[in-house]
């Protein structure tokens, strides 16, 4: 069997992981191609007048009022405060809704008693909630931050739930056969196996989290990537609607970026994790 291992056989052993990552860093390249294309067929349209400015305006004038805001320092004043109600609204909610589901996760006590509440609340139409939210609330911060926390709260706690629930039951026996103890079987059985399903409710979270900002934020504001959107609305400004736009686009890949590095982190013993998947 020695005898088959060739100074050729040696190249390609040493050779294939980094063609792998060749191949990867080529389709996060072509991941980008279409995007550009359409982005360069933007500023075409519009300069060639096919796409009038007021309808969308050129790619171009997007960038110069970015930069005029940017330069004033209004740009960042309002990113500012959107990025801190989001912050505050996804540890709430992210806390909650992981502390409700390992809850109801482990316990048929806990589920019997709290998942049907929490399901019927999750039913209410997020919209419908508003009227009570303010009379509870007003219209200040906490407000913001409640209607932020709420939408968190719903995807990270069924994630959590169903990824404890979906645990193998023949590894649970087999861990208490080897004799671990239910701390052990938590941190090394049920976490782990879990763990997909919960970063996919983060995923999932972090989406709503950014939905719920945009109605939090045209509640009487005068601060907030929301605000600016109305704001604009009510002077025809597109260029800074569409900023925003952007702005929460950009935020978005961002977020989700963040989890792929958590899954990078927390997942690597997982095959298709451990691949880039």
């Amino acid at each position: 069997m020695a005898d088959l291992i060739t100074p050729r056989t040696r190249y390609v052993a040493r050779t294939k992981p980094g063609v792998g990552l060749s191949k990867a860093a080529l389709y996060r390249l072509l991941s980008w191609i279409v995007p550009a294309l359409v982005v360069l067929l933007w500023e075409a349209a519009a300069r060639l007048g096919v796409i009038a400015p007021q309808v969308l305006p050129a790619p171009s004038r997007v960038v110069e009022t970015a930069l005029d805001m940017a330069r004033s320092g209004d740009l960042f004043v309002h990113l500012g405060v959107s990025l801190l109600r989001a912050a505050a609204g996804f540890v709430i909610g992210g806390a909650l809704g992981l502390a409700l589901g390992i809850l109801v996760g482990f316990s048929p006590l806990a589920q019997a008693l709290l998942d049907r509440p929490i399901q019927m609340v999750r039913a209410v139409p997020f919209l419908a909630m508003l009227p009570l939210v303010i009379v509870w609330f007003g219209v200040g911060e906490i407000a913001k931050i409640f209607l932020v926390s709420l939408a968190v709260l719903f995807p990270v706690y069924i994630n959590t739930m169903l990824g404890i629930r979906q645990i193998d039951p023949k590894l649970m026996e087999l861990a208490k056969v080897v004799g671990l103890g239910r701390a052990a079987i938590v941190r090394r059985i049920i976490l782990p196996g879990a763990m997909p399903s919960i970063l996919t409710g983060v995923r999932y979270a972090l989406a709503h989290a950014w939905l719920a900002l945009v109605i939090a934020e045209t509640l009487a504001t005068t601060k907030g990537i929301g605000f600016l959107a109305m704001d604009a609305r009510e002077f025809l400004n597109t260029n800074v609607i569409l900023l925003t736009m952007i702005i929460y686009a950009i935020i978005g890949v961002a977020a989700d970026a963040l989890v792929r590095l958590l899954e990078a982190r927390f997942l690597s013993w997982h095959a298709n994790y451990a691949k880039g998947a």
